[in-house]
């Protein structure tokens, strides 16, 4: 059996936590005060039955901790540090973690901002050190991104790889790490068209949703756009990239209808207002709305066999 230490009890710490033990691997979350790790666990557990049930029955433990005081390292396959997006405060864990923990433990940082290179900078075993990062919310969406720093081995990252797939992700391989790794990058990239369509008055905010859901991001919970291509044909994509490419938004920073939000303090669901006004009962709504169509996206990428 598995054993996963989680480093950071908040949102992402938890979904992390609740991806390993749902899939029956023994779980550690750590955290800076016992109280509030322990307190976690029940959200760890909650959340491991929505997926699967039965992992009452595998006999894997989930455990709680303080950074500080855990020292149980002994048959450890991964350690994944969550805490806050502080580039001074995940070196100082790695840099504490380099010295306590054995260095044939793969170290992994959820980190989505900050590459692997600068967190692990200087220290000794670097090259077990790695981003593993992860998509909200973390213990549904199966993503997971490895990303190769300077001095990490590649074969450790395949093991870490083969990890995941035995608990139920899909991992990728990203083997350097460049800004937004892999598939923050397409995201961004879309999302930099999206929003200059909507800057220029081409369409609206949910008109562009309704464009997405229902035509390309349909397909792509069948397969993705390279295998969406080899399907339909590089030529057709051509001859329109052709004509298309010329004039997609090629913007440096964001456009003025998202800054504009930003600056006057419309930053979405947890304000209450974005592009739309949102109540209480809405975001309530909404959320669980989200998680519902997730589930079954879930269910959609699970028929038929890889061919990959």
């Amino acid at each position: 059996m598995s054993k996963v230490v989680v480093i950071g009890t908040g949102t992402m710490g938890v979904g992390i936590a609740t991806s390993f033990l749902a899939f029956s691997a023994n779980t550690i979350l750590l955290g800076r005060d016992i109280q509030k790790a322990r307190l976690s666990l029940s959200k760890v557990e909650a959340c491991a039955d929505s997926i699967n049930p039965a992992w009452r029955d595998s006999g894997a433990q989930l455990t709680a901790g303080t950074i500080a005081d855990w020292s149980d390292w002994e048959n450890t396959d991964l350690i994944i540090e969550t805490i806050s997006e502080r580039l001074d405060l995940k070196k100082a864990i790695f840099s504490e973690l380099d010295q306590r923990v054995p260095p044939n433990i793969p170290i992994g940082s959820n980190s989505s901002g900050f590459p692997i290179s600068d967190i692990a900078q200087g220290l000794k075993t670097s090259h077990r050190m790695f981003n593993t990062h992860y998509f909200m919310p973390a213990h549904i969406v199966p993503l997971v991104e490895v990303v190769l720093g300077e001095k990490s081995d590649p074969q450790i990252a395949e093991q870490i790889c083969n990890l995941y797939r035995i608990h139920g992700k899909k991992p990728v391989l990203v083997k350097r790490d460049i800004p937004g790794f892999l598939a923050n990058r397409i995201q961004h990239a879309l999302m930099r068209e999206a929003l200059s369509l909507v800057q220029e008055g081409i369409a609206s905010p949910d008109d562009v949703d309704t464009a997405v859901r229902y035509s390309f991001g349909f397909r792509y919970a069948a397969v993705g756009p390279m295998t969406q291509k080899e399907i339909s044909g590089w030529e057709g994509m051509a001859l329109a990239a052709e004509v298309i490419y010329p004039s997609l938004s090629n913007i440096t920073e964001p456009p003025a209808c998202v800054m504009d939000l930003v600056s006057s303090g419309k930053t979405g669901m947890a304000k209450g207002v974005g592009f739309r006004e949102w109540s209480p009962e809405e975001v309530a709504q909404m959320k669980q709305v989200y998680e519902m169509r997730l589930k079954a996206a879930f269910e959609v990428l699970k028929i038929a066999p890889e061919l990959n």
